[in-house]
């Protein structure tokens, strides 16, 4: 596990995903694992630049369709 100080200033978040390489005995590389960002269209409406343009909706079961 990483110290707190390490996760809070590097800003790791439970789940993420890192590689390790070792280097030699007792010395390994540690490498954080990104993955590419989909844009979607909420993101894309939340980017706008007018505050608070767009709001979005709790999302409803389909139970109830």
């Amino acid at each position: 596990m990483l110290p707190v100080a390490f996760r809070e200033q590097d800003h790791i978040v439970p789940g993420q995903e890192f590689s390790i390489e070792r280097l030699d005995s007792g010395e390994y590389l540690i490498g954080r694992i990104e993955f590419p960002q989909k844009a979607g269209v909420a993101n894309w409406l939340l980017s706008c630049p007018e505050k608070d343009w767009f709001q979005p909706l709790e999302s409803e079961s389909t139970d109830t369709l």
